[in-house]
């Protein structure tokens, strides 16, 4: 899914894919646990095999730093609070949620309702525009890909 919609909706023609660890430390070969040597690392190996560039099992303690993050176009983080704090802390008010896999293009704000600035005139519109800004710019790729059949990475 993410690696279909890196190349459909964000025009990336081989898109570098980082996965994390879902144990500490990527399970350090695993003392913390096996998921990432018995499910995730041979999922990975299939899924290379089939061509795709993927990075990981990786610590998510140590990926989320801009060396790190420069070498990705993406980053799967294994589960939600692994990869959002990150995020939010990065980019709080200008962020946005895009969720892939759909139909349909889906952007969100990178905050919740804030139901208690509703009406106050106090309520920062940053990341609902660029939200907006996002969804128009996957529709434009999306269109793209679709006319051309190709990527213009990036």
């Amino acid at each position: 899914i993410i690696h279909h919609d890196l190349i459909v909706r964000y025009a990336l023609s081989r898109p570098r894919i980082a996965v994390t660890g879902l144990n500490l430390h990527a399970c350090e070969s695993g003392h913390l646990g096996r998921e990432e040597i018995d499910i995730i690392i041979p999922v990975l190996e299939k899924l290379r095999g089939e061509g795709m560039q993927l990075s990981g099992p990786l610590p998510a303690d140590t990926l989320f730093n801009p060396h790190q993050l420069a070498q990705y176009d993406c980053i799967l983080a294994m589960f939600h609070d692994q990869g959002l704090p990150v995020l939010k802390h990065a980019s709080f008010g200008a962020g946005v949620n895009v969720t892939l896999g759909l139909p349909i293009i889906r952007t969100s704000v990178d905050h919740g309702t804030a139901l208690d600035l509703a009406g106050t005139g106090r309520a920062d519109a940053g990341s609902l525009i660029t939200a907006i800004q996002t969804a128009i710019e996957l529709v434009q790729n999306t269109i793209q890909t679709d006319i051309h059949g190709h990527t213009g990475d990036g």
